[in-house]
C-alpha cells in the first residue's frame, strides 16, 4: 500500500476514535443529569428528606451494574457467563464494566483485522487468529491485574489475621475487629474488609458477608479464614488461637511458595527466553535488512511458514506456561 493509503487509513482510524470520545463524552454529560445513578441520588433525598413513602424499604446494598445504559444492561443480562465475567473485573479492582470491556475487546478485533489485512498479505484465517489474539488481549490485561491483586492480598492476609487477633485480645468484639483491620491495614485488603463490615452494618448477616467475601477473593487460604469463623460461632472454641495459627500456617506456606520460585527461577527465564527471541530476532533483522524478512510476509510460501511458525509458537508458550506454574 502506498503513502497516501497509509494516510487515509491513520486519518480514518483518528477521524473514528474522535467521533467515539465525542459520543461518549455527550452520554457522560446527559449520565450525569439523566441516567440510572442520577434517578437513585434523588430518589434516596427524598427518602432521607422526608418526602417519600416509609414502607418502601430502601436498598443499602449497592449492586453492580453490567452497563451504564439500561438497554444493554437488560440484554447483557440475558447472557449467563455475564455475571461470572463482572465477578472477575471485580476480582481485578478495576474501575469498569462488562460493556466496556467487551468493546474493547471489539475495538481490538475491528483495528487488528483491517491493519493485517492492509498491512501484510495474510491468508484470511491467519488474520482471523491474530484478530482474535487482539481480540484477547483486554480479557489478558484483566487477569493480569486480577493475579496481581490477589497475590497482594494474599501477601497481606497474615498481617490482617495478626492484626484481628490482638483486636480480639484486647476485647474488642468481632465486627469492632473487623472494622480494625479494615481501617489500619492497606489496599486492596482493606476494601475488603470494609465490605464486610458495612454489609453487617446494613442488616446482611454474617455468614452472608463472609461467603460474599469468599466470591470476591477466590483464595483458599481466606476460605479458611471465613470457615473457622463460622464454625466458631457455631459451636463455640477460641477465635484468637484459631485466627493465630491460621497466620502462621499460611506464612509458613508463603515462605515455602518463595523458596519454590527461587529454585524455579531459572526455569522460568529459560522460558521466556525461549518465547521472546525468535520475535526479536525476526525485529532486528528486519530492522537492519526488511528485504531480507519481507518474503515471510509478503511471498506465500513464506506466508505459510510464518503462520506454521506462530500456531507451533503458541502452543510452545502454552506448554511452558504449564511446566513454569508451580502451585503450593
Amino acid at each position: 500500500m502506498n503513502l497516501a493509503g497509509n494516510a487515509f487509513l491513520v486519518m480514518a482510524v483518528l477521524v473514528f476514535v474522535a467521533v467515539l470520545l465525542f459520543l461518549e463524552s455527550m452520554y457522560l454529560l446527559w449520565n450525569s443529569y439523566h441516567g440510572p445513578e442520577a434517578k437513585k441520588i434523588k430518589h434516596r433525598l427524598q427518602v432521607l428528606s422526608g418526602n417519600h413513602d416509609k414502607t418502601v424499604q430502601t436498598r443499602l446494598l449497592r449492586q453492580r451494574m453490567l452497563s451504564e445504559l439500561p438497554t444493554v444492561e437488560r440484554l447483557l443480562g440475558r447472557f449467563p457467563r455475564m455475571h461470572s465475567l463482572d465477578r472477575f473485573i471485580l476480582q481485578s479492582g478495576l474501575e469498569t464494566t462488562v460493556s466496556k470491556l467487551l468493546l474493547s475487546c471489539v475495538a481490538s478485533f475491528v483495528l487488528a483485522w483491517f491493519l493485517i489485512r492492509s498491512q501484510f498479505q495474510f491468508s484470511s484465517v491467519m488474520a482471523l487468529l491474530l484478530s482474535l489474539v487482539a481480540c484477547a488481549l483486554p480479557l489478558m490485561y484483566v487477569a493480569w491485574m486480577r493475579s496481581k491483586r490477589l497475590e497482594k492480598i494474599q501477601r497481606q492476609l497474615p498481617d490482617a489475621l495478626d492484626l484481628m487477633t490482638r483486636g480480639l485480645r484486647a476485647g474488642h468484639a468481632f465486627s469492632s475487629a473487623l472494622k480494625m483491620t479494615a481501617e489500619e491495614m492497606p489496599e486492596p485488603i482493606a476494601g475488603e474488609f470494609r465490605t464486610v463490615h458495612d454489609e453487617v452494618n446494613y442488616g446482611v448477616s454474617l455468614q452472608q458477608a463472609l461467603t460474599h467475601l469468599s466470591d470476591r477473593v477466590p483464595m483458599t487460604d481466606l476460605r479458611y479464614f471465613v470457615v473457622a469463623v463460622l464454625i466458631q460461632r457455631e459451636s463455640g472454641g477460641n477465635l484468637t488461637e484459631i485466627l493465630g495459627n491460621l497466620s502462621r500456617l499460611i506464612r509458613e506456606r508463603l515462605k515455602l511458595y518463595a523458596r519454590i520460585r527461587v529454585l524455579s527461577s531459572e526455569g522460568r527465564l529459560s522460558a521466556w527466553v525461549l518465547g521472546l527471541m525468535p520475535f526479536a530476532l525476526a525485529a532486528l533483522l528486519n530492522a537492519f535488512n526488511p528485504d531480507f524478512m519481507s518474503p515471510m510476509w509478503k511471498d506465500p510460501i513464506g506466508i505459510f511458514i510464518t503462520q506454521v511458525m506462530l500456531t507451533m509458537m503458541v502452543f510452545g508458550v502454552l506448554v511452558l506456561i504449564k511446566i513454569v506454574k508451580i502451585r503450593v
